[in-house]
């Protein structure tokens, strides 16, 4: 499995960026987004940027990945401020992914 982790932008050179994100600095290749500037928030995978976010979204992903570390850890984790798709009903999760279920199957 491949987990998307949020980093900020430190500095750049060409196709690449220095970036920090859940304690670490590391570089990543950047040409998969063209070019960044230092403070562009990117979601990094296996060391290369897939996409630019904002830093909300960015703090979305920390926020679920911290829930996912705490529950690797096998401490409690405190009750997420958003409602996970595996409480969601199947209509419910077509619509976040942009289906209506009624329209499509009357």
């Amino acid at each position: 499995m491949c987990i998307g982790i949020p980093m900020n932008v430190l500095a750049t050179r060409p196709g690449f960026a220095q970036v920090q994100g859940r304690g670490e600095r590391r570089e990543v290749n950047t040409a998969l987004i063209g070019e960044v500037e230092p403070g562009d928030w990117l979601l990094i995978f296996l060391d290369a940027a897939r996409e630019r976010i904002s830093a909300a979204r960015a703090a979305e992903v920390n926020a679920t990945l911290d829930l996912l570390q705490a529950a690797m850890d096998g401490g409690a984790a405190a009750e997420p401020q958003f409602t996970l798709p595996s409480s969601l009903s199947a209509a419910q999760v077509a619509a976040l992914a942009g289906h209506d279920l009624a329209k499509e199957h009357p």
